[in-house]
């Protein structure tokens, strides 16, 4: 059994969980997302709480298969929970000279240096606000109710410009600290 998997997941107060044809769809204030379990986990709805359980019938090639699934399909539907109540928010930080970003409803630009400004079109599912105060890096955040996708848009943004080490410079996660390393002139001492 996972030690993730066992773990109930209560469900907040303005969100329901439905479970119809191993589809496990839930509703909250910042939306609506649904998941497919797959057939090996048995998924209950009782007395506020989400509990999955491994089903012992179920025949699968792997038998630590059944283990991995367990434990997986409980993150997935314990972040929906979290999504639709609270939602999720991340704060991307544009380090550079001359490295900003703005944005007209649902797309993005950047301008990071290149001969070109970069458009990003994001998908309705996230809001995108941009700041950019003097004397401040510029911010981009970025909020959503769907974890995954919200972590990869934040991966494509950021494989724009990568934080590079020697100067410091790049797309980075609020609050992230880049390890820096000396340049030619160190290691020729």
């Amino acid at each position: 059994m996972s030690r993730i998997g066992k773990l109930p997941i209560s469900i907040p107060a303005g969100v329901t969980v439905t479970l119809k044809d191993d589809v496990v769809t839930v509703k909250g204030p910042k939306g609506e997302m649904s998941q497919y379990v797959n057939p090996a986990i048995n998924v209950t709805i009782e007395d506020g709480h989400v509990v999955l359980a491994e089903n012992e019938n179920a025949m699968l090639d792997n038998p630590k298969q059944k283990h991995a699934f367990h434990g997986l399909y409980r993150s997935l539907v314990h972040n929906m929970v979290v999504g639709v109540s609270e939602g999720y928010k991340k704060e991307l930080e544009l380090v550079g000279v001359g490295y900003r970003a703005s944005n007209q409803g649902n797309i993005i630009e950047f301008a990071l240096g290149y001969t070109h400004p970069i458009f990003i079109q994001l998908p309705k599912e996230v809001k995108v606000e941009t700041k950019s105060e003097r004397n401040q890096n510029p911010l981009i955040i970025l909020e959503s109710c769907d974890k995954a996708l919200l972590g990869l848009i934040c991966a494509k943004i950021r494989s724009f410009r990568m934080p590079e080490p020697y100067k410091g410079k790049g797309i980075l996660f609020q609050g992230e600290v880049i390890r820096r390393k000396s340049g030619k002139t160190a290691a020729a001492k």
